[in-house]
This record gives structure tokens, sequence and C-alpha cells, in this order.
């Protein structure tokens, strides 16, 4: 990785809660923690890796994933600038190694607040700490989401209802689908086939159009 030079603006600009933080902590914190600047497809963190720090997403975004004995491989959430890694808060907390895995899926900028000055920020500004449990509330509110949608929802309806959230241009391929479904690519392809015979997506290499937004949303609600 990269050096990049890090800013106060841009941190400012991206967590606004930095700007209550007493400002010789801030310096500290800053002078300890240089931006990185990670290549795409780089893996950040994966299971078992002890956590070195509190990573801040300046630019880009990290996927976070989750894969079962079996190999197969579920999205758990994105980090996008201006967020902050829940499990690496809790890994932080807990004195626990990682367990999940995270990847750039773009260039990232980030900013990694080691693990003592992230503990010092937790004591000393309450601004700070109330970002992090925040953050953490909104995350477990969204993996639990995840978890009722990958228990209850069949998987046509759960295809359909990613289509509309990502279209009208999806350029990814069926295992990437599959991937973010926690499912199989045969069993994706298999899908898009049938959504494309009703006339609802249009299907090209490594690209997906959604042609009936409507009808998808429909079908994704039963």
């Amino acid at each position: 990785m990269n050096d990049a030079q890090p800013t106060q603006a841009l941190l400012l600009a991206r967590f606004p809660v930095f700007a209550q933080v007493p400002a010789a902590l801030l310096d500290e914190v800053l002078a300890a923690s240089p931006a990185r600047k990670v290549a795409s497809g780089s893996t950040l963190f994966e299971p078992g890796m002890p956590c070195t720090g509190f990573p801040l997403v300046l630019e880009g975004s990290v996927r976070v994933t989750a894969r079962s004995a079996g190999g197969r491989e579920i999205v758990l959430y994105r980090v996008s600038p201006g967020e902050g890694c829940i499990l690496s808060s809790g890994c932080l907390l807990g004195d626990i190694h990682y367990t999940a895995r995270g990847v750039a899926e773009t260039e990232v900028v980030l900013l990694k607040i080691t693990p003592a000055h992230f503990q010092q920020l937790l004591l000393q500004a309450a601004p700070f700490r109330r970002f992090v449990f925040e953050t953490y509330g909104a995350r477990l509110a969204e993996v639990m989401e995840l978890l009722e949608e990958v228990a209850f929802r069949k998987l046509d309806t759960r295809l359909a209802r990613l289509l509309v959230q990502r279209g009208p241009l999806i350029e990814a391929t069926h295992q990437n689908l599959a991937d973010e479904l926690g499912s199989v690519r045969v069993f994706i392809s298999r899908l898009l086939r049938n959504f494309e015979e009703r006339g609802w997506v249009r299907l090209e290499r490594e690209r997906i159009s959604v042609v009936e937004p409507k009808a998808l949303a429909e079908f994704a609600n039963g």
C-alpha cells in the first residue's frame, strides 16, 4: 500500500464527529494514523487475523463477507466513505480476532486509528463514542435484516429485489450475484434466464440490464 497525504479537512468532511474531538487529541491521532491507499481487490482482513486498528474509509468501498464451511460466501455489509467497520470495533472492544473477510471493492483510501487511540477516543471523546455505538446499532439492524432475508425469503424474490436496488444497469457476473446472495452460480443463472424470458431483464456478458423494474419489484414484494 502506498501512503496517501492525510488531510484533516478530508477527515472532517467525511467524519464531522471529529470536529468535536479535542484538537490536541485529534492531532495525535492523525500523526499516528497516516492515511493509506489500498488497491482494488486487496484483502484488508480475513478470519483469524488480529485487528490492528479501527479503519475509517475516506474514499472507495470495502466489502465485508462471511464464508461457510462449504465455501459459500455472503455479503454482510459494505463500508463506504464516512463509515467505520463495526467488525473492527467489535474485535478491538472484545480483544478478539476477525471472523469475516474485508476486501477493497475499488481503490480505497482509509485512515486506521491505532488500538490505543481507539480506546483513548472512546474514553475521552463522548461524540466519537456515540458515533461508534450508533454505527454498531445501524449495522446490526442491517445484518438482522439480511438474516431475515436469507432465512425467510425465497432466492428468486431476493434476486429480484437486489436487481431493483442495483439497477438499471448491473455490471457483475452471475458468480458475483451468487456471492452477494449467499447462493451458487448455477441457481442464479437459472433464475436470471427465467427473468429474461419474462422480459424483465436483458442479459449480456458480465452485465444485466433491468428492463421492467416495476414487474421485478412487484415480484420481489410477493
